[in-house]
């Protein structure tokens, strides 16, 4: 069943001596959820991962919509990154007409990080020697050396605001916008 659908019992509204009773007509209108979002028979959500579960493996319970807990485990070895994609077959919705079949319960994982600094610089460097080798890069004269500061979207808009944004044109004054004449 889907959102929209109309379901129809015939001859089943209000039944009175000497009339033909009417039909009844329920049409179904889908509600949204917290967890799960349906796509036709399959059901997505979110699943928050920590580092440690998406290098180290993880069991989640989650609560399914018919309210029994299915338990998702992946596994020692498998690493799940952030933004993958995988999925539960038959845990989704039910198939219209087919009652014991079932979409898939598509999940997609968000791994949350740790804060900066929660490791002392002792357990930085025996969590370096543990993970894959990371590629150096070989400085040259031609290369320069930049500093990687936090993102702030508003600087943008401060900076315009504050006119710095336009700080060349006291160099290079501009002619004002010319109104055309007949």
């Amino acid at each position: 069943m889907k959102d929209g659908q109309k379901i129809t019992f015939h001859g089943e509204g209000d039944q009175e001596p000497g009339l033909e009773p009417g039909d009844i007509i329920i049409v179904l209108d889908q509600k949204d959820h917290a967890v799960f979002t349906r796509r036709g028979e399959d059901l997505f959500m979110c699943m928050d991962i920590q580092l440690v579960e998406a290098l180290c493996s993880f069991q989640k319970p989650i609560s399914t919509l018919d309210n029994r807990t299915i338990v998702i485990t992946s596994q020692p070895g498998q690493i799940d990154k952030h933004g993958d994609i995988k999925c539960v077959l038959n845990e989704g919705m039910p198939i219209y007409h087919r009652p014991y079949e079932k979409g898939r319960l598509i999940i997609e994982f968000k791994v949350n990080f740790p804060e900066n600094g929660f490791l002392s610089p002792d357990k930085l460097s025996l969590l370096e020697k543990l993970l894959p080798e990371r590629k150096e890069v070989e400085e040259t004269d031609e290369m320069d050396q930049v500093e990687l500061v936090d993102f702030d979207p508003n600087q943008e808009r401060r900076r315009h605001y504050n006119g710095e944004a336009y700080e060349d044109d006291e160099h290079h004054p501009r002619g004002g916008v010319q109104c055309q004449t007949s």
